[in-house]
């Protein structure tokens, strides 16, 4: 499998998760009435993808790592469209929960694998831009899905939805198995170890955690603590391992640190006020959904647009400055929110979020990727994957307990927690450090291959 083929199945395994979570959103209402499901079952269907999704990310990458990124990203892609397949046939919502389920594994399996694929096909001063190339695919997706998945649950009815993803599943799972992994120069090393103990410890504080925030009830309080104990029990039992689930060199890397609590942090902010955002559109200013999508479409322009200009950044001011100002950015976007009513105000506004996230989400993922050392790529992948998965459920459920103190107050919580992330970046490579020279990182973007140069596909 050539890198262009490798970029391909990063961004197709990408897109199809995105996609997923974004048309289910708009079918769910056609669910319900269909199966005759109440409403608690309904949010069961997005809830234990989440759990299963947040509690194996990581070990699905330490998977990856020991048995190959490419077999893990096919057998996730082939898995996950099988699923899909069923759920579509599904003739019950205990089968839809049941089998949303199935598709969490094997979604948790294919989600690190499509940056550990990146990792193992390009050295370290090439990433950059397949990770732009990554992030505004994702970012279309975010764009399209509700549209594509309104059209499909209004004219075809909701199993339409889930067939969706089907066939391109198929093709690339296909495809990633029958291809060559790209050479890349690496030193040979021992195979990475699996850590169960670990891996069960990590799941059982990251799922509960999940679970009490994106489904608050009576149960909250247990789970919490519940996480909290694992949690507690997994630090000491890493501490311990000869081969730990998260290698030293990986989490023990001051700038990957940063990099994942940043992204939780924007990511966080972004969904927040997309929350927040959205009420404020159809109740507060009487828009109908269709309109407020309207008015939000700046943002996913913006985010498929700064994606592609970040490996530029990255060579002029390195990691620091370009994640420093793009959260700055971000921050400003929900400030001016806070206050805004008008067409071009909204405007503005949902565009600097989606130029600051869009940009966020290529320099901080790359130092977490790069910073890896190849065999330790898919828990890389899987650590950026579940910071990714933890921030929009925190962001959710801190807009719904901030919705009484009014839409503003909510907004410049989130603006103020995207701020707090921007000194988080002192701690993240400069232009030119011994980190590694990250400023080299963006020349992919003007690279003119010659004849005979090992790099070419």
């Amino acid at each position: 499998m050539n890198r262009r083929l490798t970029l391909a199945c990063s961004v197709a395994g990408a897109v199809l998760v995105a996609l997923d979570g974004t048309v289910l959103t708009v079918a769910q209402p056609s669910l319900q009435g269909s199966l005759h499901a109440s409403y608690a079952e309904v949010q069961w269907t997005s809830t234990a993808y989440l759990l299963v999704v947040a509690g194996l990310l990581v070990f699905a990458g330490r998977l990856g790592d020991r048995y190959g990124q490419r077999r893990m990203f096919a057998l996730g892609m082939l898995g996950f469209g099988a699923a899909s397949a069923a759920i579509g046939f599904a003739p019950g919502i205990g089968w839809v929960i049941g089998l949303r389920v199935v598709q969490g594994v094997f979604g948790a399996l294919l989600q690190p694998a499509t940056l550990g694929m990146l990792r193992a096909a390009y050295p370290p001063d090439r990433l950059a831009m397949p990770l732009a190339v990554r992030t505004s695919a994702i970012g279309l997706a975010a764009a399209t899905g509700p549209l594509v998945g309104g059209a499909l649950a209004t004219w075809l009815g909701w199993r339409s939805v889930f067939f969706l993803g089907v066939l391109p599943a198929l093709a690339f799972g296909l495809a990633a198995l029958g291809g060559k992994a790209p050479r890349v120069s690496t030193p040979r090393v021992s195979t990475p170890g699996l850590d169960l103990p670990g891996a069960l410890l990590l799941a059982a504080s990251l799922a509960p955690l999940v679970h009490a925030l994106s489904a608050p009830g009576a149960a909250t309080v247990p789970a919490l603590a519940v996480s909290a104990v694992a949690g507690v029990a997994f630090v000491r039992h890493e501490r311990r391992a000869a081969h730990p689930l998260l290698p030293p060199g990986v989490i023990g890397a001051g700038p990957v640190g940063a990099a994942l609590g940043i992204l939780v942090a924007v990511s966080a902010a972004l969904f927040g006020t997309l929350f927040v955002e959205t009420y404020v559109l159809q109740r507060g200013l009487g828009l109908d959904p269709f309109e407020s999508a309207v008015r939000s479409a700046p943002l996913a322009v913006m985010m498929i647009a700064s994606a592609p200009c970040c490996p530029a950044l990255l060579r002029r001011w390195g990691a620091r400055w370009t994640t420093s100002v793009a959260t700055a950015v971000l921050a400003l976007g929900g400030l001016v929110l806070s206050r805004a009513t008008g067409a071009l105000p909204l405007g503005v506004g949902f565009a600097l979020l989606g130029a600051g996230f869009g940009t966020v989400m290529v320099a901080a993922t790359h130092v977490v990727v790069r910073q890896a050392e190849s065999t330790a790529a898919g828990v890389a992948g899987g650590l950026q994957q579940t910071a990714l998965n933890i921030g929009p459920v925190v962001g959710v459920a801190a807009a719904t307990a901030l919705m009484d103190a009014g839409p503003r107050a909510a907004l410049c919580v989130f603006a103020a927690l995207a701020a707090a992330a921007v000194p988080v970046a002192r701690a993240l490579p400069q232009r030119g450090s011994a980190h590694g020279a990250l400023d080299a990182d963006a020349r992919e973007a003007e690279v003119r291959v010659l004849p005979g140069d090992p790099a070419r596909p």
